[in-house]
């Protein structure tokens, strides 16, 4: 991960994890074909690379379908086989329709304001942390925790995180400006 993911030198993560070169080299040589066994050919290349051009696109088309309540254009950005978990709940949401009627409600279509994302990472994946409008004040209050699984140029899986103090562990804030 921290080679292929990343980006760090073979030298820097062999100081990280006090071990050798030939270790990290090894270790490398040894996911790479546990990936090539597991995943079909050309499967890794789906993914966008973290930071991309690729992948900030398609963030930011997701950010704006959520954030402007646009239903097609959530579901246009989810696959076909499209899921959404909520550890540690059992709930889960497949496909586009189930998975865009979800984020409606969260969206706050029952409170009649909509999300705020924030963006961060989680585990190298794209996240964010919501925000819903405070109905007292000129502010947005913590929410939920998003975080997005790639695949071409779509989500494939979506896990949400109820749990509000996540925030602080991902240096965002539990309140900012409206």
């Amino acid at each position: 991960m921290l080679r292929e993911v990343l980006g760090f030198r073979t030298a820097e993560v062999a100081e990280m994890l006090e071990t050798s070169e030939a270790s990290v080299k090894g270790a490398l040589q040894r996911a790479r074909a546990t990936l090539d066994a597991r995943l079909p050919v050309g499967d890794r290349e789906l993914v966008p690379l973290p930071g991309s051009v690729r992948e900030r696109e398609l963030v930011g088309r997701f950010v704006a379908a959520v954030e402007q309540g646009d239903t097609p254009g959530l579901i246009a950005l989810l696959t076909d086989d499209a899921w959404l978990t909520m550890p540690p709940q059992p709930g889960e949401y497949r496909g586009g329709e189930a998975i865009a009627s979800f984020m409606a409600r969260e969206r706050g279509d029952r409170r009649g304001a909509n999300l705020r994302l924030v963006s961060t990472r989680a585990n190298g994946q794209p996240a964010f942390g919501c925000y819903l409008p405070d109905p007292h004040a000129p502010i947005v209050r913590a929410y939920a925790m998003m975080v997005l699984t790639l695949r071409e140029d779509r989500v494939s899986a979506v896990t949400w995180f109820g749990e509000r103090s996540l925030f602080a562990h991902f240096g965002l804030p539990r309140t900012l400006p409206e």
